[in-house]
């Protein structure tokens, strides 16, 4: 406490210099290294005060002490723009997905600008470093055996000859009876829903009656990683970085036991899957979308992996 009293008393004197900016932002040995990421803002949508407060401000607020510090930072992010929500906001307003996602990125861009907020760059998950990054995860994860194929039921259209994503059905939730529930969600009960498991389906696109198809997709093999998880765990846990929080979700997903994960779509907005039999497929926006961190990064500078492989640092 005196000696923060006697900082305090010697004024802006007393402060280091300020750090000058270098662009690109670089890791620098010797030197206190700072990523911060904040949310990815999905972008079928203008952003409002609740996304800006939520995660945008209080990362650009720990960004701005953080330089103020003098921690050599990068803050990056970016919007979030394959999925199904994408798709059905393009048909709504008439639309292909990428005029849809080219409209709404340089409005959140705008109004992140307004708002200042002081990201060293803000990109999207739609580019070739996606694509790029996503597919060789894929391969790698392939090549260790941790991906496996099974047989999904999946409500199928046939008047529009395609397979309906989990929000292009509506139907009556199997929970709670509400008549506007998404194959995904019921937004009255809150409880997550198996499209087929729907009372009464509909297709979104044009109201007609999906039935319930086989469709062949590839999982994260999850519980194969289950005990390496565990470890891992266990050994950050006592670290005492995690919030009670996450602590208590993570041990109920550990309780219950890992299950496969799908991590493919019958969709055509989304990264492609580089593997024969599924080229008609995407991957699955929550495998792809956190992946966004790392090629927004790899836009901003091809020496991208100082900041995402570099644990010495």
């Amino acid at each position: 406490i005196a000696a923060a009293v006697d900082t305090w008393a010697q004024g802006p004197a007393a402060l280091p210099p300020p750090r000058q900016p270098q662009t690109p932002v670089l890791p620098v040995e010797g030197e206190r290294n700072v990523l911060i990421t904040s949310a990815l803002p999905y972008v079928n949508n203008v952003p409002h005060l609740g996304n800006i407060i939520g995660c945008v401000l209080s990362a650009d607020t720990f960004a701005r002490y953080s330089r103020l510090r003098g921690w050599n930072t990068l803050f990056v992010c970016g919007t979030d723009e394959y999925g199904t929500a994408t798709e059905t906001r393009a048909l709504e307003e008439g639309l292909s997905p990428r005029e849809l996602c080219d409209r709404y990125h340089a409005l959140h861009a705008d109004i992140y600008s307004w708002f200042r907020i002081s990201f060293d760059t803000f990109g999207r998950t739609t580019t070739p470093q996606q694509t790029r990054i996503a597919q060789d995860i894929f391969q790698r994860l392939l090549a260790r055996g941790f991906l496996l194929q099974d047989t999904l039921e999946q409500l199928r259209c046939e008047s529009c000859g395609r397979y309906l994503a989990d929000r292009f059905v509506e139907g009556t939730c199997p929970f709670c009876s509400y008549a506007e529930a998404r194959g995904d969600q019921c937004d009255k009960c809150g409880k997550l829903i198996n499209a087929i498991e729907l009372k009464n389906p509909q297709c979104k696109l044009c109201r007609g009656t999906p039935v319930v198809t086989p469709t062949q997709h590839l999982f994260l093999d999850l519980p194969k990683l289950e005990g390496r998880l565990e470890a891992w765990l266990e050994r950050t846990w006592a670290a005492g970085d995690w919030t009670p929080n996450a602590r208590h979700i993570t041990r109920t997903w550990l309780r219950d036991g890992l299950k496969p994960r799908c991590i493919t779509r019958d969709l055509t907005w989304g990264t492609p899957v580089p593997l024969d039999g599924f080229r008609d497929k995407v991957f699955y926006v929550w495998f792809d979308a956190p992946i966004g961190y790392l090629s927004i990064t790899a836009n901003y500078t091809d020496q991208w992996e100082r900041w995402w492989k570099n644990p010495q640092q």
